[in-house]
């Protein structure tokens, strides 16, 4: 990005931190900004308050926008509260973006927007899911998420703002909330297994936000997925559903050897697959972290994070710990 100043919201949050890293790293003039104080926190405030937005994106050219409630505060917060963090906050850094002449504007969504759209009927093929599958938000997290994105589109077409969003898979180190999923598998196989079709690490997910920011311009508008790259294709979707071990030996066969040496099992079936091939396309985005690159780490006996991912660690999603897991679960989430 050169000489330009870059706004980073949630700071203190995985991405953000992530992202404050690297350019920090890279030698580029960030600022970040949360609601806690860290290393990587310079303005401590909320972004739903407008003059502190506006103090904190003067003379500023990039913003990435990762500040969000998400999926692990529905049972904690308020709807009303995911409303104000994540549509009016995002609404406000948008409008003061205009205003102050930014270049660029990066908003971090998620593969939840995509909700009821994601799950296949009894019989059917696992779900290959690309930006044109249609977004059926099933809590308040997704629906706020998706309102923001239109946001980002509004702006855009009223006030040529270039806006990107990316819409990330998982990539947080934490446990899995899914009681049955903790109980079966370890939690690297989980993970692991996670990166055939909706995980990737977050050097990859911060590196996309980095390229969407300078494709902005040129791009103007635009909605990506953000995942590592699969390797499987459209003709193993119904196979996925009900033999995975089958469909990944073709694909990666070194995976067996890998999974025996540590006792890991294939799920039983897989419902979805994120497909990356728009994002790599439009942003000229390069994943490192594919589940065919995690088996040759794991092969050599390596770590399958990255050093980013490492660094950064695990911050959990609440300052209490919860008997039911690392959060608590509402209905609407399940």
């Amino acid at each position: 990005m050169g000489t330009a100043r870059t706004l980073v919201t949630g700071s203190a949050g995985h991405l953000g931190e992530a992202l404050m890293r690297v350019l920090r790293g890279s030698g580029e003039d960030a600022v970040g900004l949360d609601l806690k104080r860290t290393p990587f926190t310079d303005r401590v405030g909320s972004i739903t308050e407008r003059r502190f937005v506006r103090e904190c994106i003067r003379n500023v050219d990039v913003v990435l926008h990762t500040a969000t409630l998400h999926k692990p505060h529905i049972a904690t917060h308020t709807r009303q509260a995911f409303i104000d963090t994540n549509i009016t906050g995002t609404l406000t850094l948008l409008e003061e973006a205009v205003a102050a002449g930014a270049k660029s504007f990066v908003f971090t969504s998620s593969t939840s927007v995509f909700g009821h759209s994601l799950r296949p009927a009894e019989g059917e093929p696992a779900r290959w899911i690309t930006e044109e599958l249609a977004a059926q938000p099933r809590n308040i997290y997704g629906v706020t998420k998706l309102a923001a994105e239109q946001l980002c589109e509004l702006v855009h077409r009223k006030n040529a703002l270039p806006c990107v969003v990316l819409r990330t898979s998982r990539f947080f180190p934490e446990e899995d909330d899914d009681r049955v999923a903790r109980e079966t598998y370890l939690a690297d196989n989980l993970k692991v297994n996670e990166f055939l079709h909706r995980r990737a690490d977050i050097a990859d997910v911060a590196s996309a936000h980095i390229l969407a920011a300078r494709k902005a311009p040129e791009i103007g508008f635009g909605r990506y997925i953000v995942s590592a790259t699969t390797p499987f294709d459209r003709g193993d979707l119904q196979q996925l559903r009900s033999d995975p071990s089958s469909v990944v030996g073709r694909h990666v066969p070194e995976f067996e050897s890998v999974y025996s040496q540590r006792g890991w099992t294939m799920p039983p079936g897989i419902e979805r697959v994120y497909v990356n091939e728009r994002a790599r396309t439009a942003l000229g985005w390069r994943p490192t972290y594919d589940f065919a690159y995690v088996m040759k780490l794991l092969g050599r006996s390596e770590d399958y994070r990255s050093a980013l991912a490492r660094s950064i660690g695990s911050k959990g999603y609440h300052a209490e710990r919860f008997a039911e897991g690392p959060y608590p679960i509402e209905k609407s989430q399940i």
